[in-house]
């Protein structure tokens, strides 16, 4: 005797295809979508940070206070590195939202974790970007030419 395998239920009928699930895989497949072109963004972003910090001057031997203050004075270093923090975090976070939703057994469980996890990223874009536009490099008596 051989093992029947039920028919698939049909979405139409299937109550756990609601239009409140039907929205979450809409969510989903934004999260996905995003994730592969942040990628793609990211790779773009950290090479040319890369390229600028290591092979052009000096290289690691010329990073220090005076090359960041000089490099942040330029707007669109600091937007870049702006982009770079932004998409690097959300990138992660979505990353670790979804290890949560396929590891977390228990729902309060998720709850928890993930809302620490958006606590967390919050307060790491903001600060990060409060230091990116406040950056002063005239603190503590530098003697950078732009301070004099």
């Amino acid at each position: 005797m051989s093992a029947q395998i039920a028919a698939p239920r049909s979405q139409r009928l299937d109550p756990k295809y609601s239009r409140a699930n039907k929205s979450r895989g809409s969510f989903e497949m934004v999260a996905w979508l995003f994730m592969r072109l942040s990628g793609v963004a990211l790779v773009v972003l950290i090479f040319g940070h890369l390229f600028t910090n290591l092979m052009v001057g000096d290289g690691i031997n010329a990073i220090d206070f005076g090359f960041v203050a000089g490099k942040w004075a330029d707007p669109v270093w600091q937007f870049w590195d702006l982009a770079m923090l932004w998409l690097a975090m959300l990138h992660g976070t979505n990353g670790v939202r979804t290890i949560i939703n396929d590891y977390a057994e228990k729902p309060a469980t998720r709850v928890w974790l993930k809302g620490i996890l958006y606590v967390a990223t919050i307060i790491i874009v903001i600060l990060g970007t409060l230091v990116i536009f406040t950056f002063d490099p005239c603190i503590a008596g530098s003697d950078l030419p732009v301070c004099k």
